[in-house]
């Protein structure tokens, strides 16, 4: 028998298994257990979530695909890059390096970090040359750079790599690695994950830097109420269940409202009868 060729699909899952594996054994802690916060966090932000495209340099991270398609990320790998990603960052003063979010659904959890810690913050849109042109007006020195997106944040990835600075960069699985320092992995196109990236990175960073303010909820950052997948399941179960037994219910008060007419309109027969026979 002819052996079948393996699809691209089942190949690229093949490769993917074998490089995660190896990242798996760098990885310290037992096989259940996440560093930073408890894996439920992950989850419930699913922040382990990517695109249905993978880079060569993102393949690594993944762990498998989903049925429709969409890569999911270890999450242990997770959270072991972006506990590096802050040991990093932890080096440098609020005043001496920059971040920039063009990505709106990292806006909320972006400025909330920034009024914490007082790091400069460029959302919506970075002006580029700002750090490699001393002519213009809004011309500033930094000593480091994250961004939140390699390909939104292009142009603050460039100026970075031309003053050779370094760079902090979150990735999804459809970005390319290239002139980032410090990769940190994870969804980056949902409020939720980087909500959970930043209220993280916020507590971290002002432990380290002992500022002493009030950290808001995760929830605060993420801009939502946060729930776990199967909760959601079993309290919609529970609904259901009740609906049922609330319809049974019904249906046995009808039935027993049928019978008990019934059994008054056999009862006026008998009265009426035995009026006519003179009982």
């Amino acid at each position: 028998m002819p052996r079948t060729k393996k699809t691209d699909v089942e190949s690229d899952a093949v490769v993917e298994t074998a490089d995660v594996k190896k990242e798996v054994k760098k990885v310290d802690k037992k096989d259940d257990e996440t560093i930073l916060t408890p894996l439920e966090d992950y989850i419930k932000t699913a922040s382990y979530l990517g695109t249905k495209v993978i880079t060569p340099t993102m393949r690594k991270y993944v762990y498998r695909r989903r049925l429709d398609g969409l890569a999911i990320l270890n999450t242990l790998l997770v959270d072991k890059k972006l506990k590096e990603g802050i040991d990093f960052i932890k080096q440098y003063k609020p005043d001496e390096w920059t971040l920039v979010c063009k990505r709106e659904a990292g806006w909320r959890a972006a400025k909330m970090f920034s009024e914490l810690t007082g790091v400069r913050l460029f959302t919506k849109k970075y002006p580029s040359g700002i750090l490699t042109n001393p002519e213009l007006d809004d011309f500033f020195e930094t000593k480091m750079i994250m961004i939140c997106d390699p390909w939104l944040d292009k142009n603050a990835l460039k100026d970075a790599t031309n003053i050779g600075i370094p760079v902090v960069a979150v990735c999804d699985t459809n970005n390319h690695t290239a002139n980032v320092d410090v990769v940190m992995i994870g969804n980056n196109k949902s409020n939720k994950s980087l909500g959970l990236f930043f209220w993280l990175m916020a507590r971290e960073y002002m432990k380290a830097h002992g500022i002493k303010k009030e950290l808001p909820s995760l929830e605060d950052f993420a801009g939502e109420e946060l729930i776990l997948e199967e909760p959601k399941k079993k309290k919609r179960k529970e609904k259901d269940k009740e609906k049922e037994l609330k319809t049974a219910e019904q249906k046995i008060e009808e039935r027993m409202k049928q019978l008990a007419e019934k059994a008054d309109e056999q009862e006026e027969v008998k009265v009426g009868e035995g009026a006519k026979e003179g009982v």
